[in-house]
């Protein structure tokens, strides 16, 4: 990897930053104030123009519009859902039927966005190219029909087996025994999504305020270091900042997840490692990766490794860690070889949230005038689109299919105290970081994996 690699997201690269009206707009009054200006925040307020127009909506930013992962993430349009679908069934009383609905529900959500943006006029690189997850060794070729096993157990007859020479039709990765493939996938460019967004939530109406920190919420008040904001509700929008806030510090527990981009790859590269445009990918390893090829033919690459910092600490110097995106490197030519002589033009990095029960939620407060969707664990791109939708229906009285999802009203129980977090986490991230190297040298499923992956089914 290249020293002189930009220490920002290749997001952000040609993307043209909204500005809004100054501090003085800061208005006195508003029917809700939003906290947070990334993707769930402003989902939230351009749901509540559409289902009421003449509602007064206020979105306060500490930073800039899509600061945070909105503007950082590695661009997946997903189905997936933080939880197991068993875990899906438990919230909903055990009814399995419901959990079958959620996740048709989400898949129905990775087209929906696409068609919204389009709609709204946000050019933002959506492809519905799916996704394909490699196997790579036996153990991971198990794993992966397992997992097919599950989906067809659940209701999903989409997700498929591909055998090697299949699979090499939409990405040649080295060491392919075969892949999963789900079609219910599409990538985006993170930030041109949440510019366009906020652009778009400006011109139906809503007051953006950005540079401005919360200091505290409560009683038809939000106090802030610009003044002070009466409002009937409030929403908590902040994801992996939440911590910001005297009554977020230990809802979630943020984790950092790195990311890398290469150069653009000229036409004999791009033939060699065979990925379709917007096709999203990784291996069936058991630490995260996530991977897409983008509209400009670069890979954007990233994964989890990073440490979880003492006291949810999300300060941006966490954001370059060269150990973790070294490592990140080494698995991106560890599955396209061709790609070791390439260059490594952007390193980058952003916090995600993670609750306690290892479960989304979100939901709406009538009689405190609170509302709040969260603890997505990096899969809220799909997800803050979904959480938008369903607080403004709650918040104006509306009622869909959306706003009965199983963890709608859910709450996470809050972390312990630190130094009790750092050590639960860090053990956490440890575990599943050693997993990968069991199943390499036992050649057998890790029994860490199996230990963790059960807790997580029942809710942590």
């Amino acid at each position: 990897m290249t020293l002189t690699a930009a220490r920002h997201p290749v997001w952000h690269d040609g993307v043209d930053w909204p500005t809004f009206p100054d501090l003085q707009s800061l208005p006195a009054r508003a029917d809700v104030v939003i906290i947070g200006g990334g993707y769930t925040g402003l989902w939230t307020a351009l749901w509540l123009k559409e289902l009421e127009p003449s509602l007064d909506v206020v979105v306060i930013e500490s930073k800039r519009v899509g600061f945070g992962a909105s503007s950082r993430n590695g661009g997946w349009v997903s189905a997936l859902m933080p939880m197991s679908l068993e875990r899906v069934a438990e919230l909903a009383g055990g009814n399995r039927d419901a959990a079958i609905n959620a996740a048709a529900v989400m898949r129905t959500m990775v087209r929906d966005l696409g068609d919204v943006a389009e709609s709204l006029g946000i050019a933002c690189d959506y492809q519905r190219s799916g996704t394909l997850i490699a196997a790579r060794t036996p153990v991971q070729e198990q794993r992966a029909r397992d997992d097919i096993a599950h989906a067809r157990h659940w209701g999903d007859t989409d997700t498929q087996w591909l055998p090697a020479l299949s699979a090499a039709k939409f990405a040649q990765m080295d060491q392919m025994l075969g892949a999963t493939f789900t079609p219910h996938c599409a990538s985006v460019q993170p930030a041109k999504l949440v510019t366009g967004l906020a652009r778009v939530v400006a011109q139906r109406g809503v007051s953006i305020v950005e540079g401005t920190r919360v200091f505290s919420h409560g009683d038809g008040r939000v106090l802030t270091e610009h003044g002070e904001v009466k409002t009937r509700v409030v929403v908590r929008a902040t994801e992996g900042y939440t911590n910001s806030l005297p009554d977020g510090r230990r809802t979630f527990a943020p984790v950092f997840s790195l990311m890398i981009a290469t150069a653009p790859l000229p036409a004999d590269v791009l033939d060699s490692v065979g990925i379709l445009p917007g096709l999203t990918f990784a291996d069936h390893r058991h630490l995260v990766t996530y991977g897409q090829r983008t509209s400009d033919d670069r890979i954007a690459f990233g994964g989890r490794g990073a440490p979880y910092h003492f006291g949810s600490n999300c300060d941006a110097k966490h954001e370059q860690v060269p150990s973790v995106h070294a490592a990140i490197h080494r698995i991106l030519i560890d599955l396209f070889p061709v790609l070791r002589d390439v260059a490594i033009t952007h390193t980058w990095g952003g916090a995600l949230a993670v609750p306690r029960d290892w479960t989304v939620s979100m939901g709406y407060d009538a009689q405190r005038g609170f509302a709040w969707s969260g603890g997505y664990l990096g899969d809220g791109v799909t997800m803050s689109f979904t959480g938008g939708r369903v607080l403004a229906e709650l918040i104006t009285g509306r009622r869909t299919a959306l706003s009965d999802l199983p963890w709608v009203g859910h709450h996470s129980p809050r972390w312990e105290p630190e130094p009790l977090r750092w050590l639960g986490v860090t053990a956490g991230l440890k575990a599943m970081s050693w997993a990968d190297t069991e199943e390499r040298l036992t050649r057998k499923p890790s029994r860490v994996a199996s230990f963790i992956n059960t807790a997580l089914n029942r809710g942590g």
